[in-house]
């Protein structure tokens, strides 16, 4: 006859394991053993923390023998008992707390409710099923530990840093535990930084949590900017709701901004002053790099560079900026323009008509010249030889021809200094011919 063949087939063994044990013989071949485990447990969550004066929902469910099943009623009772044997504070024990079981315990759902809780309360609890029949247990070796605070904790930001490039599209979520499936918290973020979502997310354990999603885009703006997400926590029993928050500095890298130029002197300055140009500029990160540029039209002309530049006032005589620049972009400022003063310069005259006129004809002498500040007086001479002598002033002169019969020239004067034109002559014609 063929050796017979055991196997022992073995449940897993939990909290409060209760097995039935049958056997199966196989005629000839083999003997198999098997011990059928239908045990009585519970699953709890293992901590839940609530702040004094709210409410905690325990979430509970549970799996008892299979032959118990037909015990399983309305009549039957979740009770909470801690580890010393007293029961969890009940509307006939204490009348600021009162207990509801949320769950259909016919469907296994133990989930309890309680109100009003107190920071004496802090314990460790287990439930004990009650029916008015066979069934009663107590699921004591698995444990929920209760730990009523008077401040809740503080939500939790995700990511933990926030380093970003302007532009980018930025979420952030915030959490925060909901004992209190009835009253939640509210999640509130900064002010007008974006749109946000909320939710009530189930984690593994069944316990809750709110959940905010705040979607916003990058601004240089927000560098170094505190973003903040406050949880308000209401309470039942009347006291000031719980406030709490948590927060993060946002890192945003972004091209210079706000590029602006000094000159220092300020105001008006000699031609031949130096003067000192600072470029200043926000940027993230600092600049490395900083230009100069004169802007003549439509022509940039280099004068130099670095953050500060010392350079002769007369060489800048056209508007100027300076350019800004870091390792995300560049930044440039606006046209400035330095207030160079000097002594008129470049004085021309000019004779209409132009070419031999009459001598008994009027003529028209124009002087003109480039000063700063502006020409203040035009006198006219002529020069014969060494001597100079008075004909009139004023930037246009009107003169007769003949009154002109030397060379001359204009004078022009500034609160700077003076300048002066060539000699210029008019060509009078001879009326003998």
């Amino acid at each position: 006859m063929a050796a017979a063949l055991t196997f022992l087939l073995i449940g897993c063994l939990l909290q409060g394991v209760l097995c039935d044990e049958f056997r199966i013989t196989v005629p000839q071949t083999m003997e198999v053993t098997s011990v059928l485990c239908d045990e009585f447990r519970v699953t709890l969550p293992q901590t839940i923390e609530v702040i004094s004066g709210s409410c905690v929902t325990i979430p509970c469910s549970f799996n008892i023998q299979k032959h118990h099943e037909r015990n399983l009623n309305n009549h039957c009772e979740a009770k909470w008992k801690s580890e010393y044997w007293s029961d969890f504070p009940s509307n006939f024990e204490n009348l600021a707390t009162t207990k509801e079981v949320t769950g259909d315990l016919t469907k296994k759902d133990c989930t309890t409710t309680f109100t009003n809780m107190r920071p004496d309360y802090s314990k460790r609890y287990y439930l004990k099923l009650v029916c008015p029949n066979d069934l009663k247990w107590d699921f004591k070796e698995t444990i929920v530990t209760i730990l009523v605070k008077d401040n809740p904790p503080s939500p939790t930001l995700q990511p933990s840093e926030l380093t970003v490039m302007e532009g980018t599209s930025v979420s952030l979520t915030c959490s925060a535990p909901a004992p209190c499936w009835r009253h939640p918290p509210t999640l509130t973020w900064t002010s007008n930084l974006g749109h946000s979502e909320e939710t009530l997310q189930e984690e593994q354990d069944k316990t809750k949590v709110k959940i905010s999603v705040l979607n916003f885009t990058a601004s240089h703006l927000h560098h170094e900017k505190n973003i903040f997400c406050t949880a308000a926590y209401k309470k039942q029993d009347g006291s000031t709701d719980a406030l709490v928050n948590t927060s993060l500095k946002a890192s945003i890298s972004y091209s210079p901004k706000d590029t602006t130029v000094s000159v220092s002197p300020s105001g008006p300055v000699p031609e031949n002053t130096n003067v000192a140009l600072t470029c200043s500029s926000n940027a993230n990160p600092a600049v490395r790099s900083y230009t100069w540029y004169t802007a003549d039209r439509h022509q940039e002309t280099y004068i130099g560079n670095g953050h500060v530049l010392n350079i002769e006032a007369s060489k800048v005589n056209s508007p100027f900026f300076c350019k800004a620049e870091n390792d995300v972009g560049v930044g440039r400022s606006n046209l400035s323009q330095i207030d160079v003063q000097y002594s008129p310069k470049d004085t021309t005259v000019s004779v209409s008509p132009s070419g031999p006129v009459p001598e008994n004809t009027n003529v028209t002498l124009t002087c003109s010249s480039n000063a700063n500040p502006a020409v203040r007086s035009y006198t006219w001479y002529t020069a014969d030889r060494h001597q100079e002598t008075y004909i009139g002033n004023g930037h246009v002169l009107n003169i007769e021809a003949s009154k002109v019969n030397s060379p001359f020239f204009c004078k022009v004067e500034n609160d700077v200094g003076v300048g002066r034109s060539n000699l210029s002559y008019i060509d009078i014609l001879d009326n003998h011919y």
